[in-house]
């Protein structure tokens, strides 16, 4: 019944109000965030591409499987560490917890780009995930400070704009850098991460529970396990925990995204008929050549169709949304989402694939922030940088499994590479021979083989696999996910009205 009132409430409220009513924290909390996430994308959009690509090439040639595992242990970090940061942001100040994140990341990016050894580049990938984990809570606190149930809709869509700014101008910068070469990806994110820090001096803290100035060391271990204890306790309130749970499903599928789908249009999109067409309509001839010549859109520029999106439609549709309850926009949020999914991933077409990203954004934009919004508003005062870290916990459970799943199903049924090694040993050649061909020249030699050109080797693969089908399974966990969130939303107006009646 409170988020039902808090939706009337904010209709009454005009947009012009609610912009006005944002306070300092509030405008300096989204200006680190903008710069936090512009640095995190940049690397995030092609470090699945990094991962896996030829050492020819720069990159560190891992499996999807490894690939996979590195994910699933970053998603667990990064998601479930706000749990018990997010208590700590709360009780020792915002502006400390954000100063402390920033140095944990910008030592993983510098990692990041010095290891080459599955250890190193893992061990830079945690710091990583750590300083983020550290970072969110104290931002997403502040916000959550800043806004109330008049203005809450269009705050956390102001935030959402925010975030996928950074997500798209991060991997604009990453495609352009990772051409010279794939390190300065890494040192570059690590530079622009440290220029939160003069954004830090002009960052005034929301104020912290009271508190004693100082503790014995006994009291701040208590402190310490106080801290941590009402953590895991406040989780496993019925409702957080059932609603939290439900939506790790449709992490699941969003993450795939990120994590496969960049690999997946690199292995079988193609997308050079784009360039041609573009390039035809608006008079550019270089980019008719490119088409031409056979050569694809670079992998994380189309999957930035999603960030570019969200820049230029989060707040309309955050204003359309927020005159439906959060919880029914993020069922069609979901259910949007998983078909957009499907038919960026079902189709060679670069076309089509640019039309399922466009679909699985307005999905996004539709429910992801709901899920921000709904915590904020049913979070008790005191607790709000709390809740804001549990709502990382679907994350970590979607994002973690679903990166083991995603990286064994790439792995045996859509990698193109490993789909040609097959088939290569159908052919006639040892396994000794296969093993022993560059990962840059499996393609060529099954070429060479079929007495074909590489794309005809490409559709080959496809027709005799069908790589996409992965896609479906993926869509299917999110539309479930769907129907439990249903079932969950009449429960909870059913206990809302019987607990007026009683009242």
């Amino acid at each position: 019944m409170a988020v039902a009132q808090a939706e009337e409430t904010e209709k009454a409220m005009g947009f012009l109000a609610q912009m006005r009513s944002f306070d300092r924290p509030f405008w300096f909390a989204n200006l680190m965030e903008l710069v936090e996430r512009w640095s995190y994308y940049g690397v995030r959009a092609v470090i699945a591409l990094y991962i896996v690509d030829a050492i020819a090439h720069g990159g560190l040639e891992f499996t999807h499987i490894q690939k996979g595992t590195i994910f699933m242990w970053w998603a667990i970090i990064q998601s479930l560490l706000p749990m018990f940061t997010g208590g700590f942001a709360d009780r020792y100040g915002y502006k400390k917890s954000i100063a402390t994140a920033l140095f944990i990341s910008i030592t993983g990016y510098i990692l990041m780009g010095t290891q080459h050894s599955f250890i190193g580049f893992f061990l830079g990938c945690m710091l990583l995930a750590t300083g983020t984990a550290v970072f969110k809570p104290g931002v997403q606190g502040t916000l959550v400070n800043s806004t109330n149930s008049k203005n809450s809709s269009i705050g956390w869509g102001i935030f959402y704009m925010i975030v996928n700014i950074g997500g798209f101008v991060g991997p604009c910068l990453a495609a352009y850098l990772r051409v010279m070469d794939w390190k300065y990806v890494f040192f570059a994110s690590a530079a622009l991460l440290a220029l939160n820090y003069l954004l830090l001096l002009g960052y005034k803290d929301i104020p912290v529970q009271a508190r004693e100035n100082k503790l014995t060391l006994s009291g701040g271990f208590e402190e310490f396990f106080g801290i941590i204890g009402s953590s895991v306790k406040n989780i496993f309130e019925p409702r957080l925990i059932s609603f939290l749970i439900i939506f790790s499903g449709f992490w699941l599928m969003f993450m795939q995204l990120f994590d496969i789908l960049p690999n997946f249009i690199d292995d079988w999109v193609n997308s050079s008929y784009v360039l041609t067409s573009v390039g035809k309509t608006f008079g550019l001839p270089s980019l008719v050549q490119m088409g031409n010549a056979g050569l694809n859109i670079p992998p994380e520029q189309m999957i930035n169709l999603d960030a570019g999106s969200i820049v230029l439609l989060m707040m309309p549709i955050a204003w359309m949304c927020g005159r439906l309850k959060p919880i029914v926009s993020m069922m069609i949020g979901m259910i949007i989402a998983s078909l957009g999914l499907v038919l960026a991933g079902f189709t060679q077409n670069g076309w089509l694939c640019l039309l399922g990203i466009l679909i699985f954004a307005i999905g996004e934009m539709a429910s992801s922030p709901k899920m921000n919004e709904y915590l904020g508003l049913i979070a008790p005062e005191g607790k709000k940088g709390l809740y804001m870290g549990y709502a990382n916990v679907p994350l970590a459970i979607g994002w973690g499994f679903g990166s083991a799943l995603g990286g064994y199903f790439y792995q045996n049924f859509a990698d193109k590479a490993t789909l040609a090694k097959r088939y290569l040993g159908t052919l006639g050649l040892s396994p000794t021979e296969i093993a022993g061909i560059p990962k840059e020249k499996i393609m060529d030699t099954l070429a060479m083989k079929l007495h074909c050109s590489v794309p005809e080797a490409t559709q080959t693969l496809w027709d005799l696999n069908h790589p996409q089908q992965i896609w479906m399974w993926f869509a299917a966990i999110g539309l479930f996910s769907v129907a439990c969130l249903f079932v969950y939303h009449l429960i909870i107006e059913r206990a809302g009205k019987k607990a007026l009646a009683k009242a």
